[in-house]
């Protein structure tokens, strides 16, 4: 079968760092002229990008290979490959176990694809391909946005130097590289050229950014804000280096959006310790408040995880009162999950999954009501709103995000009463506030 008759169908799973690598996998497949397919049953090839995180990711990539298998049968799939982080961690037990796969790759062999795919219409299994020579900064590396072209994410770094111990990151993703300047800078400006009017800095750790090469996220910062998109959103800080300067960047260029997604994990300093986060009720408090001092408009998000080993009911009431306290504008609550390969695996005192339970829906209720009061303040003020184009809820409505609201994780803002184009910026006044999704109107053209 020649490779232009070929249908590639690929589903992306996990993190938005995953989807990057997912995006180029499909720049490849493109530049090789295969078929890009949506369809799973119509697809020659089915290519599954794996999350190995935590348990639930596990559970879902598991599940979504054995059903992607089923077109084996029921379809025109010849050829399952898996990619990612589970067949990175896990590559020889999938081996073992799942002999429908037809072909393996770690996660950061995106530049083999092809190779892959080519040894399995030649009839042999690809349970190990050569040493990749796949790298972020290579000139022009392809590839096809998912996101449509109004917003991308931008990865700046690779791996990980932190040591949390419920993290299995660095050792599946290892140690923090980051990359050129110049290379970031290009692909922002290749991003502009198609549309782009949002980029998302994504990596396991931004504000980390450069230290490895002898720089900083402000140098990098600095020369991004003279491409041309509107917004530049920086996503997972680390709590304990948010400098004075970042801070200054944030607040008086226009083009950064106002909007800081700071994972904290917990606020209990015992089980910070645990954690081997920095940290505890008073001085995250005091970092938050420095930050709404420097920012008086941002919109802050937050994680937590409930249910560290060793997390007593003191710890949890110490989270509950700190999250009453900090009122966050956005918050993701996670239950411990016990991963191997972590300092946490082996701890004492591991929390019974029903009292992770009770504590996560204590925690989401708490956290519901704060965020329904913060967007109930929203309710007659009027933001520029990036369009996405229809909702996802309904073709009546179209849906969009002010600066506050970053994309797949914080809610959209509804609107009925005018239609507007994927990518545009709209005046919109907030007619109705819910915890999560905001309702609005379009109140005239475009001020960007």
């Amino acid at each position: 079968m020649s490779i232009a008759k070929i249908k590639v169908g690929l589903i992306s799973l996990g993190c938005a760092k995953n989807l990057v690598d997912s995006e180029i996998i499909l720049g490849y497949l493109k530049e090789h002229g295969y078929q890009l397919e949506i369809a799973p049953e119509e697809a020659d090839v089915i290519i599954i990008n794996t999350c190995g995180f935590i348990g639930p990711a596990k559970e879902e990539s598991i599940t979504t290979i054995l059903e992607m298998a089923n077109y084996k049968e029921s379809g025109n799939c010849k050829a399952l490959i898996v990619t990612g982080c589970l067949s990175a961690r896990y590559s020889q037990e999938l081996i073992d176990e799942l002999p429908e796969i037809d072909g393996i790759l770690g996660n950061a062999e995106m530049d083999q694809i092809h190779n892959v795919i080519t040894s399995i219409f030649q009839g042999k299994k690809v349970h190990s391909i050569p040493q990749s020579k796949f790298s972020y900064d290579q000139p022009a590396v392809p590839r096809v946005l998912a996101t449509g072209n109004h917003m991308a994410y931008l990865k700046i770094s690779e791996g990980c130097n932190h040591s949390c111990a419920f993290c299995v990151i660095p050792k599946i993703r290892g140690r923090l590289k980051s990359r050129s300047i110049a290379s970031i800078v290009a692909e922002a400006r290749a991003l502009s050229e198609v549309g782009v009017k949002e980029i998302n800095l994504i990596a396991q750790d931004s504000t980390s950014f450069g230290r490895d090469i002898g720089l900083s996220i402000n140098d990098l910062i600095k020369e991004l804000v003279k491409v041309d998109i509107p917004w530049i959103r920086l996503l997972y800080a680390y709590p304990s280096q948010l400098s004075e300067e970042l801070l200054e960047l944030i607040a008086t260029n226009e083009k950064i959006v106002k909007y800081i997604d700071l994972p904290l994990q917990h606020a209990s300093k015992s089980i910070l310790s645990a954690m081997r986060r920095p940290g505890d009720f008073e001085k995250l408090l005091t970092t938050i408040k420095s930050i709404k001092d420097s920012i008086p408009e941002v919109f802050l998000r937050s994680t937590f995880i409930v249910g560290f080993p060793g997390e007593t009911n003191d710890d949890f009431s110490l989270l509950y009162e700190f999250l009453k306290e900090a009122r966050l504008n956005h918050v993701g609550v996670f239950k411990y999950s016990q991963e191997e390969d972590t300092l946490a695996f082996s701890m004492p005192n591991q929390v019974p999954e029903e009292i992770k339970e009770e504590r996560y829906q204590s925690l989401m209720t708490l956290q519901q009501r704060i965020s329904l009061e913060l967007n109930e303040q929203l309710v007659g003020k009027t933001f520029e709103v990036l369009i996405e184009g229809r909702s996802t809820e309904t073709d009546l409505l179209i849906q969009g995000r002010h600066y506050g609201q970053a994309p797949e994780v914080d809610g959209v803002i509804y609107i009925g009463n005018k239609l507007a184009k994927a990518g545009e910026f709209k005046r919109v006044t907030i007619t109705e506030a819910h915890p999560y999704d905001l309702v609005g109107e379009i109140v005239g053209g475009s001020e960007i």
